[in-house]
């Protein structure tokens, strides 16, 4: 049987290629994103996928009925890639703490309401497994990274003590630090930068889905770098 994947973030360009691969494999997909679902946007040659579009993942109790919707669809949850986020570049003099707040919201609570929602789906699984998006500027943040990697600092501890929590269960929890991925909007940010030495979505991609795989039983707690040559 073909196993269950939720992926938050979906519609993004690192969930879209992580959809991509692991529908290439054969995947079951439940696809969250906080924009609106667009069938058109699919990914190509899935072979089941429920899209839901309009989930607040900041919000419990939208992620939970959500994380249900899709366990109910497919009859349980196998893995949960937690993708969603946002990012932001601000010098803390003269910043807001807004700021601070909002990267809160987009990269930790996202990932833990949507942890809390798939773990008791998880525990039912043969190989439940959680991966998380941090980041390689969160092990040692510079100039204007300060809310933006302390955000991230708390995606990694958030694995790490799930990794704790449910290693009796046989749930496996880790995450991939990228350093830049290489995207449009980042292209658009950085068009000088050379491109070439970033990670690409589908070089993530590949870490994410092996780790939410059967075969990575073994790996649990850890914290990835996937930095291409930056």
């Amino acid at each position: 049987m073909s196993r269950v994947l939720v992926i938050t973030g979906a519609s993004g360009a690192l969930g879209s290629a992580v959809a991509q691969a692991a529908a290439v494999q054969g995947i079951n997909l439940g696809l969250i994103d906080f924009a609106e679902a667009d069938p058109d946007n699919l990914p190509k040659g899935v072979m089941t996928s429920v899209a839901l579009g309009g989930v607040d993942l900041t919000d419990p109790d939208a992620a939970t009925r959500a994380i249900d919707q899709i366990a109910t669809s497919f009859g349980g949850i196998d893995a949960l890639l937690n993708i969603a986020g946002g990012f932001a570049w601000e010098k803390h003099e003269g910043g807001a703490s807004e700021t601070w707040s909002k990267m809160f919201r987009l990269n930790v609570q996202t990932a833990a309401n949507a942890c809390r929602a798939a773990i008791p789906h998880l525990k039912r699984s043969a190989a439940g497994r959680i991966v998380s998006v941090g980041a390689n500027a969160a092990l040692k943040a510079s100039a204007g990274m300060g809310a933006y990697a302390a955000s991230k600092a708390g995606v990694h501890s958030l694995t790490q003590a799930l990794a704790e929590e449910l290693k009796a269960d046989g749930v496996t929890v880790n995450a991939v630090l990228p350093s830049i991925i290489d995207t449009p909007a980042n292209r658009a940010d950085m068009p000088k930068a050379d491109f070439t030495a970033w990670v690409r979505p589908a070089e993530l991609a590949a870490v994410m889905l092996f780790l939410a795989s059967e075969q990575a039983s073994g790996v649990t707690g850890a914290l990835i770098p996937v930095t291409g040559r930056v």
